[in-house]
Parts: C-alpha cells; sequence; structure tokens
C-alpha cells in the first residue's frame, strides 16, 4: 500500500519528466479503463435486450404453434380448413425447419396460473421458476430474465395475458388454460438459451476491447513521454543549463530556443536578463573603483584625524596641567587675601570675583581634561565598595547651600535594599554632582529637586534625579548629551546660547564616565515642566579592560586592507 509519504515524494519530489508521465499516465489510464468498462457494460445490455427480443418472438411462435397443434387435434377448425391439418409431429418437425439455426436447441414451456390442476409439462418444477411465477403473478412483474450458471442458460419468463380472441375457447375452462375476463393473466412462458455461444461471443469482445486497451494506452504513454521530453523538458534543460553556465562565470552564453511558443517568448527575457546582468556588472566594477579610491582617501583622512585627535588631547591634558598649575596659585592665594582683616568692602567684592571667575576656569579646565583622558583612553576606573546611601547624603548636603538661595527644595531616599555597592566612587560622585549642578543651575527658584536610587531586576541600580526645572524640548532631547550643547531657556533661544553659566560638557562627560562604567543614561523631560536624568549602572562592576580611543582598531584594517569592495570584486568577479 502506498503511503502519503511515498505518494508526496512521487509527485513533489521528483522531476518534471517523471511528474508529468505518472500524473498524464495515470490520468489517461483510468479514462481508458473507464471508457472501455462503460463500452463493455453497454455491450452487455444490449446483449441482454437483443436476448429478450429473441424470448419475445419465439414466445409468440411458441403460441401460435401451441394453437395449431391444438386445432389440429380438436374437433373444430378456427385457424385453418381441415384438408391442410397436419400431424403434431409433422408440425414439429416444420417449425423447427422454419426456425433459424440459432434458434433450433431452445427449450421452451408454458407454466398455467392455476397449474395445480395442469398437465406436468405446464407446472413448475425448478426452484428458478418458482421464483419468477412468484415475481410474475404476486409481485405485477412484467418479465424476468435469469441466468443459471449450473445449466449454462439464460432464463427468460414472460406473462401470457388473456386477450377477447382468448375468451372464445378460454371462457369457464373450456380450454387451458382458463380465462374469464379480457386482459387477465392466464400462464407464464418460459424459453431456455445456451450461453456457451453468448459467453464465447463476450469474452472474445472483452478481450478484444482490453488488448486495444491496452495499445492504445501504450500508444498514449509514449506520446505523452515525447511531448513532455521534447515540448516541455527540452526547452527547460537548455535554459537550466544556460543558468549554469552562466552562474560559473561565462557571461557569453545565451539562451537559443526557437520553439515559436511560451518557451522562446522566456528565451528572450532571459537574454535579456543576462544583458542588463552584464551592463550592471560593469557599472558596478565601475563603481566599485571609484569607491576604491573613495575609501583610501577616507583612510588617509582618518589616519590625519587620528593624529590630529591625539596632537589635540596631548595639546589639552599638557595646557590643561600648565593653566591649573597657576590657577590654583592663584586660588591658593585669592583664599589667603579672604582671611585678611583690612580689606575693604570693595576689595573683597574684587576678590569674590578673582575666586568665582578662577574656580570656574578650574572647572572648565578639569571637564577639558577629564574629556580628553576619556577620548585618548587613558582614564582609568578604580573599584571600591562603599554605601550608595551615604554618597547620595553628602552630595545632597554640599548642594543645598546652592539650593537654599533659590528657595529650591531638595528630597532624597535610596532603597533600604541598597546595602553596599562595587564601583567607581569618585565617578560616580563625579556623575550624581554634575546632574544635581544642572538641577539646581536650571531649576527656578521655588522649585524641588528629587533624588532616587533604588535596584533592578538584572543586578544594577537605577539613579533618578529629576526637577521641576525649565525642561528641555523634544527636538533637543537627541543633543543635549554633545560636546558644548546646553538647553535653552525659551523657545526663542538656540542650543548654543549661553544664558546659564557653564561650558556645555556636563552631560557629554557624564554619559561617556556612564559607558565607562558600564550603564546608561536616559532622558524624559518635557519643556517647561521639567526633566528626569536616569542613571542605569550595575552594582558590581567587573575589573574594568584598558580603554582604547575610538579609531585605534580600525586604522591598521582601513590603511592595510584596502577596499572591502575591491576585494569582493577581485573575489567574485562573476557574482
Amino acid at each position: 500500500m502506498i503511503t502519503y509519504r511515498s505518494f508526496k515524494r512521487l509527485l513533489g519530489e521528483n522531476s518534471l519528466e517523471r511528474k508529468c508521465r505518472f500524473l498524464f499516465g495515470g490520468a489517461l489510464m483510468l479514462l481508458i479503463a473507464g471508457s472501455f468498462y462503460f463500452y463493455a457494460a453497454s455491450t452487455l445490455k444490449i446483449v441482454r435486450n437483443q436476448h429478450r427480443q429473441r424470448a419475445q418472438l419465439l414466445i409468440s411462435h411458441n403460441l401460435l404453434m401451441a394453437h395449431w397443434k391444438a386445432n389440429v387435434e380438436s374437433d373444430d377448425a378456427y385457424f385453418i380448413p381441415k384438408p391442410l391439418e397436419l400431424e403434431p409431429a409433422e408440425l414439429e418437425a416444420l417449425s423447427v425447419g422454419l426456425k433459424p439455426e440459432a434458434l433450433r436447441d431452445f427449450n421452451w414451456k408454458f407454466i398455467y396460473r392455476d397449474y395445480e390442476e395442469a398437465e406436468a409439462d405446464h407446472r413448475p418444477d425448478e426452484q428458478i421458476e418458482h421464483d419468477a411465477y412468484n415475481a410474475l403473478f404476486n409481485q405485477d412483474v412484467e418479465f424476468v430474465f435469469a441466468e443459471d450458471s449450473e445449466k449454462e442458460r439464460s432464463v427468460y419468463f414472460e406473462r401470457v395475458v388473456a386477450g377477447t380472441s382468448c375468451l372464445r375457447c378460454h371462457r369457464d375452462g373450456a380450454a387451458k388454460p382458463r380465462a374469464n375476463e379480457d386482459g387477465e393473466l392466464m400462464a407464464m412462458a418460459r424459453v431456455n438459451f445456451d450461453l456457451n455461444q453468448t459467453r464465447r461471443e463476450i469474452a472474445g469482445n472483452n478481450g478484444m476491447l482490453w488488448a486495444m486497451a491496452i495499445v492504445t494506452g501504450v500508444l498514449a504513454m509514449t506520446a505523452a513521454w515525447a511531448i513532455v521530453r521534447y515540448v516541455i523538458v527540452k526547452p527547460v534543460m537548455h535554459l537550466k543549463d544556460v543558468s549554469d553556465a552562466v552562474a560559473q562565470g561565462d557571461l557569453e552564453q545565451r539562451a537559443e530556443i526557437r520553439t515559436g511558443d511560451e518557451f522562446e517568448e522566456l528565451s528572450h527575457a532571459f537574454n535579456r536578463m543576462l544583458r542588463h546582468l552584464v551592463t550592471t556588472q560593469d557599472e558596478l566594477r565601475s563603481a566599485n573603483t571609484e569607491l576604491d579610491g573613495k575609501v583610501d582617501q577616507l583612510a588617509q583622512a582618518n589616519l590625519s584625524l587620528h593624529e590630529m585627535n591625539q596632537v589635540k588631547n596631548d595639546f589639552l591634558a599638557t595646557m590643561s596641567h600648565e593653566l591649573r598649575t597657576p590657577l590654583n596659585s592663584i586660588l591658593g592665594f585669592g583664599d589667603v587675601l579672604k582671611m585678611a582683616d583690612n580689606l575693604t568692602d570693595k576689595q573683597r567684592k574684587y576678590l569674590g570675583n578673582i575666586l568665582s571667575s578662577g574656580q570656574s576656569l578650574l572647572t572648565l579646565i578639569n571637564d577639558i581634561l577629564d574629556l580628553a583622558k576619556i577620548e585618548a583612553g587613558r582614564m582609568e576606573v578604580n573599584l571600591s565598595a562603599f554605601v550608595p546611601a551615604e554618597l547620595v547624603e553628602r552630595l545632597v548636603l554640599t548642594m543645598r547651600p546652592l539650593a537654599e538661595k533659590k528657595n529650591i527644595e531638595v528630597q532624597w531616599e535610596v532603597d533600604e535594599s541598597l546595602h553596599v555597592i562595587d564601583q567607581d566612587y569618585g565617578k560616580l560622585r563625579q556623575i550624581l554632582f554634575n546632574l544635581l549642578s544642572n538641577a539646581v543651575k536650571f531649576t527656578p527658584e521655588g522649585g524641588r529637586i528629587h533624588i532616587s536610587m533604588y535596584p533592578t531586576e538584572d543586578d544594577s541600580f537605577d539613579t533618578v534625579v529629576a526637577d521641576t526645572g525649565i525642561g528641555i524640548p523634544l527636538d533637543d532631547q537627541v543633543v543635549i548629551f554633545e560636546r558644548f550643547r546646553q538647553a535653552p531657556s525659551s523657545v526663542e533661544k538656540q542650543n548654543l546660547t549661553r544664558e546659564y553659566e557653564g561650558t556645555g560638557l556636563g552631560l557629554s562627560i557624564v554619559k561617556e564616565l556612564c559607558r565607562l562604567l558600564g550603564g546608561h543614561i536616559s532622558l524624559e523631560s518635557e519643556f517647561g515642566k521639567g526633566s528626569a536624568f536616569t542613571v542605569h549602572l550595575p552594582q558590581h562592576l567587573p575589573p574594568p579592560e584598558p580603554m582604547q580611543p575610538v579609531l585605534e582598531p580600525e586604522l591598521p584594517r582601513l590603511v592595510n586592507s584596502g577596499s572591502p569592495l575591491q576585494n569582493a570584486d577581485t573575489q567574485h568577479p562573476t557574482d
């Protein structure tokens, strides 16, 4: 028995030629078998009808002969005059001689309706006769046609109905069988035929039909194979061979199909595609050549930029160090002068301006130096275990005097489950200090600042610094973490407007420090209502790997490897 998997493999996982052969051949064989079966059944039905018609003719003949015999044996002549009367044996011989040869050996019999009082020749003596009698007389059946396989005969039974002319002799039992009314059932006629000749003819006819079916199937399968092979499969295989040659790099191959049908149109479309492919490949090769030059120029420019960036970082580090030394001296001597008692109010005011400006300049220098260290990859991480609540409390105490000058309320809370963390204490303090400084700077008088710190599910913790300040417009939230950027104080202000003090490096440094500590910073703000900065850091930072400048890993590849497009074009000239 064929399984579903075998059927699927036969139809879905086979060659086109084999699938067409199986499908077309199977459908054709079913069609031929059905057609010939229908023809054989129709022929058998015709044979049965002919047997019935022959039997009806024989019954009529036998009725006439029976009446003739009765007329000969009777004293009253109803059918022929007395001079023409014959003996029953002579009449029987004459009847047989006048019949065709095929009808001379049949047997016939009349079975009366009231056969109990009739002679033995007119009684049913076989089961097939009893069944036919019951069907004809009790079930209102006109005729019964049956085959007796044991005796190899075909038996036909038909009712004999009384007519008007029959009543003259058969009324009141004058002649048997008795009939008193027109249309009354009188008897049942039986005619036997030999089945051997009929079976031989049917068997010969069926054999001829099956032979014709086999020959027709073989010829049809051969024609189907030739059609599929040379009309369908051959053009497809030619297109496949051309495709394989093109895949191997032979772009000069072209499809040559001259069938005048859709396959020829397909070959023309295939050739147009190949020509377009060659043209596109030439254009790509030319574009790759141009891109090679651009990539080389870009690599040289990147190398120059890297060198210039390195020089800039060295310059900033050197200058920051050189500026911090005299600036610290200025601030130190300023603090000493501040303790003098003989200064006038005007002198103290000038001294305060000196200290304030010096402190701002020192903050600027420190920011530039930190940024230069980060870009150069020389910023180190110093891990230590500490309690975050103590850090937040100290920062709030440090910033509270500045907040109280603007009547700003500062609140803080640290989740009790956040006990000890392993992080860089100094850099985390610098991150939170910058965020708190910005919150105090950009929050108007009477505002609020809230600091919260709580653990998260990924063994990290979030620190949220929220204020009710001026907020940041949506367009500026993307660039607020860039260098030298500062939030505008009004809609008319632009990003580079400096209404508030500061370099615009604080948030850029905060972002880089968060990345250095294994986390990130995010912003939620609505212009005019306030901002909320969220710092997400791991609670236990593993020892970090040494930092590298951004361009340093890419420089050897850009300088030495050449253009990626050029390499691809060299390795795969046909792709």
